[in-house]
């Protein structure tokens, strides 16, 4: 069974920085792709971004040029890296396994909140 276990959220100041974690297991986790996802009160879950086992990526608009993921197969961890946050990225952060570089696959973690205010 995969369990997908995220961590990093907090309370940030508008400009600020955060870098979440998202270790996998029961899974080979090299040939897996992962993604990001978030979901603000109100409103649906939407991507935030995908990476491949091959390491290729995909952003949303909302995102590019602020946020980075990236994975660490040795440590069957994925990160999102975000940068220049802003009160609209407040929401709660969900890691995705499986799927593919544009669609999530059907496994995901219990989410962590980050909320973006002054």
């Amino acid at each position: 069974q995969v369990q997908l276990v995220e961590s990093g959220g907090g309370l940030v100041q508008p400009g600020g920085s955060l870098r979440l974690s998202c270790a996998a297991s029961g899974t080979i986790f090299s040939f897996y792709a992962m993604g990001w996802y978030r979901q603000a009160p109100g409103k649906r879950r939407e991507l935030v971004a995908r990476i491949t086992s091959g390491g290729s990526t995909n952003y949303a608009e909302s995102v590019k040029g602020r946020f980075t993921i990236s994975r660490d197969n040795a440590k069957n961890t994925v990160y999102l890296q975000m940068n220049s946050l802003k009160p609209e990225d407040t929401a709660v952060y969900y890691c995705n396994g499986g799927g593919t570089i544009f669609f999530p696959g059907d496994d995901w973690g219990q989410g962590t909140q980050v909320t973006v205010s002054s």
